[in-house]
């Protein structure tokens, strides 16, 4: 059973069927929560409803030409403006300041593709997030999840030198003849054609909505985020 909560800001709940990483720790609440960046919008998982979270409890705002993500609740941001079709490269840095300060255990941030009915019981997206401890995770909602690498170690993963010191990861999806791959710190970590991302139970398409997804307890500042065609 899935829930539809509204929220302000033009906001959605989506309540994924999202399988996470076993988490030990409750959802935090972030002071001065909610999405302070005009046109975005988000959701946040099961895991973090039945706990009574909602998206509110992370906080998505701007920082100059920063993003500044921290959550809370596990969620996914996008703006239904930013989409990409046909060859495209999608790509940001991601910079966390003070590895697991906000949890016990590593946590990811990274980026989506292929984004459809966003906000709805039937959203669909693929995404590539990276861990401050050298792993990767690939997964995605075709709507029910799917996962296409499990989290594991990849030695274009960079490492946190200690806990609550910082980290810096640069991921990218790129697209090119209906297969996609993800990138991290200029190494392809996955490669995957057509048929692996595309068709029933996972995207509908490669084309769509691009944008941010984060799990839970975690805080990033984000630079560069943008598609270039081709």
């Amino acid at each position: 059973m899935r829930i539809r909560v509204a929220a302000p800001l033009a906001a959605f709940v989506f309540v994924a069927a999202a399988f996470l990483s076993a988490q030990s720790d409750p959802d935090r609440v972030i002071p001065g929560g909610g999405i302070h960046v005009p046109g975005w919008m988000g959701t946040i998982d099961r895991s973090s409803v039945q706990q009574g979270r909602m998206l509110n409890d992370a906080r998505f705002a701007q920082e100059g030409a920063a993003l500044h993500v921290t959550t809370g609740p596990a969620a996914t941001y996008w703006n239904p403006a930013n989409t990409a079709a046909g060859e495209y490269t999608v790509s940001a840095t991601f910079r966390e300041p003070r590895f697991m300060e906000l949890n016990s255990h590593p946590h990811s941030y990274g980026l989506f593709i292929g984004g459809a009915n966003l906000g709805t019981d039937r959203m669909t997206l693929l995404y590539c997030v990276a861990y401050g401890d050298g792993t990767a995770l690939i997964r995605g909602f075709g709507p029910a999840v799917f996962t296409l690498r499990r989290t594991s170690a990849h030695p274009a993963v960079h490492k946190a030198p200690a806990v609550l010191q910082p980290v810096t990861q640069e991921i990218a999806w790129r697209v090119r003849g209906g297969g996609a791959e993800c990138v991290i710190n200029g190494q392809v970590v996955n490669s995957y054609a057509r048929g692996e991302v595309v068709g029933a139970g996972k995207l509908q398409s490669t084309d769509g909505v691009y944008g941010i997804r984060f799990t839970h307890n975690v805080e990033a500042i984000i630079t560069g985020f943008g598609m270039k065609k081709g």
